[in-house]
């Protein structure tokens, strides 16, 4: 099977002619944000608050990368369960406008139809590859929440960082 290119933010017509299964590299912007990054964002949210970064039309990468050796510009960034953040998801999907997400593992039937309704994509990047990911970051900047270290939202600028559509616009899944 043929490896598509695609940039980051993504157009439109690019998410939805994806299909679940296709492997691909990204290069563009993604955030990094775990656990304690979307739950302190959707408390900000429900409470009102000027959140950190606007969300619309961005990748979140399920990722809370290691510190940088000297010279490097990030340490190991490999993916973490997405499964940890359904409960939040719908939230960032309907409300925030996030389009993209990055992780390892299955989403649960309610981020499913979320993403349906949202026409978002889910990549899968595979567990073990932090070195590899690495690899393809260029820039690493802290965006927000710097107390939760490893979890804090981080801006990353990657080049052909490989993934697959786990999970299209809509709802196909491979898994």
């Amino acid at each position: 099977m043929e490896v598509r290119k695609i940039n980051l933010p993504i157009e439109d017509g690019v998410k939805m002619s994806l299909k679940a299964g296709e492997k691909v590299l990204i290069s563009g912007t993604i955030y990094t944000a775990r656990d304690e990054a979307h739950e302190k964002i959707i408390e900000m949210f429900e409470n009102g608050q000027h959140l950190p970064m606007d969300f619309k039309n961005q990748a979140i990468y399920y990722a809370g990368p290691a510190p940088a050796k000297p010279g490097e510009v990030i340490g190991s960034c490999g993916p973490t369960t997405s499964t940890r953040m359904d409960k939040y998801t719908p939230t960032f999907l309907k409300e925030l406008g996030v389009s993209v997400m990055i992780g390892k593992g299955n989403r649960g039937s309610e981020v499913i139809e979320a993403m349906k309704n949202t026409k978002a994509v889910y990549f899968v990047v595979i567990g073990g590859l932090g070195a590899k990911i690495a690899s393809c970051v260029t820039k690493n900047e802290l965006i927000a929440f710097p107390e939760l270290g490893a979890e804090a939202i981080r801006k990353l600028e990657v080049v052909d960082m490989p993934a697959i559509v786990a999970i299209d616009s809509a709802g196909h899944s491979i898994y």
